[in-house]
């Protein structure tokens, strides 16, 4: 089986499990982890809330003014779904988690509404 294969049979997995995200929406997450620990100076297992934020300024950057939308198309509406992807996640074997970790972690972090529309940061890149 190749590593592509691999992938598709896992994203096909998630999907099937928790139909409320798009596969896209995995790959972003995944992403969005990769975004923040290229910002570190030295690599760590990084927090819910860091990963709630790099997924904010990823998709800024990625996507500007229409961030949140293409993260609602997603099925990503909330920091709480964030969490539930990297859940999904753990639960496949993509990512580890440490024992401290949990879904609480990602909940009530920040509003999308607040965070992509009304404290948008036009005209600073993200």
């Amino acid at each position: 089986m190749t590593e592509v294969q691999f992938a598709e049979e896992i994203l096909e997995r998630l999907t099937r499990r928790n139909p409320h995200f798009q596969g896209k929406a995995y790959g972003f997450v995944l992403s969005a982890l990769h975004y923040v620990m290229d910002g570190l100076e030295n690599p760590r297992h990084i927090s819910g809330t860091e990963l709630a934020h790099g997924v904010r300024a990823l998709a800024i950057r990625e996507f500007g003014p229409m961030a949140r939308t293409v993260l609602g198309f997603w099925g990503i509406h909330s920091t709480e779904h964030v969490g539930e992807i990297v859940f999904a996640l753990v639960e496949a074997g993509v990512l580890i988690k440490e024992d401290n970790d949990s879904l609480e972690d990602f909940r009530d972090l920040f509003d999308f509404e607040v965070a992509f529309e009304r404290e948008y940061p036009w005209g600073t890149g993200g």
